[in-house]
């Protein structure tokens, strides 16, 4: 059965290797059970929903992509989306979770018609390559930066906005946790060296022993009135799943009344699907490109399924309540291993399902822990900059503002903008828009600085 399925000859493996593949695949990205509900949480919504929302999702996205395309490509709430939709939407913009995650179902809804149909190609052939390597660049500083806050390594200073953090002030408490943190940037980063399988994950898991171990000897002390709270486990397994419902379905009770405007909505939608579909096609391109599935002209034969699996659960997602659900980089490790189908993939996913019984243990990983996984997530997307012709400044302008102002104004969409009006305005400028500002590009900028006079 399972080779008629997955054609399991056809594409040179077995089921031994598709296993262990995926195995490995799960070991590289299940660092994102731990993150994500500590990032969403920051919004408002119920940790532990966050994290059995984040695991169902999970599952049915890399299901679907094992039976739609038969690719041994894992999905799971994407790094950078879920600090948009914490930080950006509900907590700059001010809009409850409920409404961002509407925007997220929306934004879904959409993807399936361009996944169904070849708008996605032109959407994707519109935006500059050298805009595309930014926003992966700029995503990567911005979830660094939201990696240094919540190891509180990075804090508030009123005259220069930011500064690092004073270790005598709270040193047991907050600052503990903040060296911890720096340990695990360097034992995380240490195992990527040594190109250890599920590096991330154990650097989450080393860090947070060494917490534990503080705690116990009385070097870190607890302090929940700073956010700081007992890293020591109380429970490993339940299997009382009745906290889903604090975010299943609230989708669909969203207040559009709280709405400033309905322009700003839809801007919150692109800013989502915008990042959603080159992140998507980014990941499938590359990791796909590294198994030799590429055809001689470069396309990936049965993207369409993979696109809708990714479609649908992104809207999914949503219902049951986690930020946009996409293809995930980490499926390389499993690919590397030797996966080529979706065997891997189911394999993967089964993992993730089977996680929901450990959600006590995952909620216990405190934040400095998970804060080397964003800062070292934040390094690996960083790497796409090498991608932009930095001699060339009628480029490179646009892509350095997009990339500085996502960090420093802390929303993935306003470096989306920058980048987009600064494109198109110094081309016009320049004489070179001709052929290089498509038509879509002119709208994007005359949308984008409208907002900026109306919003």
């Amino acid at each position: 059965m399972l080779e008629k399925l997955f054609k399991l000859k056809e594409n040179g493996t077995s089921v031994k290797v598709e296993v262990m593949a995926g195995i490995t695949t799960f070991m590289t990205m299940a660092y994102i059970l731990a993150v994500n509900p500590n990032i969403l949480s920051a919004s408002g919504m119920d940790a532990n929903a966050v994290l059995l929302a984040t695991a169902l999702a999970s599952f049915l996205g890399t299901i679907l992509m094992a039976l739609l395309a038969n690719y041994p490509f894992a999905l799971a709430p994407g790094m950078g989306l879920n600090a948009y939709f914490a930080y950006t939407v509900v907590l700059n913009y001010g809009y409850s979770w409920q409404i961002a995650l509407m925007a997220v179902f929306a934004e879904g809804l959409i993807f399936i018609v361009l996944s169904v149909t070849n708008v996605r190609e032109a959407i994707f052939n519109a935006i500059p390559m050298t805009l595309k390597s930014a926003v992966s660049a700029g995503i990567g500083l911005f979830i660094a930066f939201i990696g240094l806050q919540n190891a509180k390594i990075v804090v508030n200073n009123d005259s220069t906005l930011v500064s690092y953090q004073n270790f005598k002030t709270d040193f047991s408490s907050v600052g503990m946790g903040a060296l911890l943190a720096l340990i695990g940037v360097l034992i995380t980063g240490y195992l990527l060296i040594k190109k250890v399988k599920g590096g991330i994950l154990f650097g989450i898991l080393i860090t947070w022993v060494l917490g534990i171990l503080c705690e116990l000897i009385g070097i870190y002390k607890p302090n929940p009135e700073l956010g700081m709270y007992s890293v020591i486990p109380t429970a490993f397994v339940s299997f009382d799943f009745s906290a889903l419902g604090n975010t299943f379905g609230q989708v669909f009770k969203a207040d559009f009344g709280a709405l400033k405007s309905i322009t700003e909505f839809f801007v919150v939608i692109f800013a989502f699907l915008f990042v959603d579909i080159f992140d998507t096609l980014g990941t499938l391109i590359g990791v796909s490109s590294k198994a030799n599935m590429l055809d001689k002209d470069g396309k990936l034969p049965r993207i369409k399924g993979a696109l809708l699996a990714d479609a649908i659960a992104t809207s999914a997602g949503a219902v049951l309540g986690t930020s946009t659900t996409t293809t995930f980089v980490e499926s390389a490790s499993g690919v590397t291993e030797g996966g080529r189908t979706g065997l891997t993939a189911v394999v993967t996913g089964l993992l993730f399902l089977l996680s929901v019984i450990f959600s006590p243990l995952f909620l216990t990983i405190p934040s400095f822990a998970t804060a080397p996984a964003l800062i070292i997530v934040g390094f690996y997307m960083i790497a796409s900059v090498a991608k932009i012709d930095w001699e060339n400044m009628l480029e490179a302008i646009p892509a350095f503002l997009c990339i500085l102002s996502m960090p420093l104004m802390y929303s993935i969409s306003e470096g989306i903008a920058m980048g987009v009006i600064s494109w198109t305005i110094l081309h016009l400028c320049a004489g070179k828009a001709k052929g290089k500002v498509s038509v879509l590009m002119y709208v994007l900028t005359v949308l984008f600085i409208l907002k900026y006079i109306f919003l």
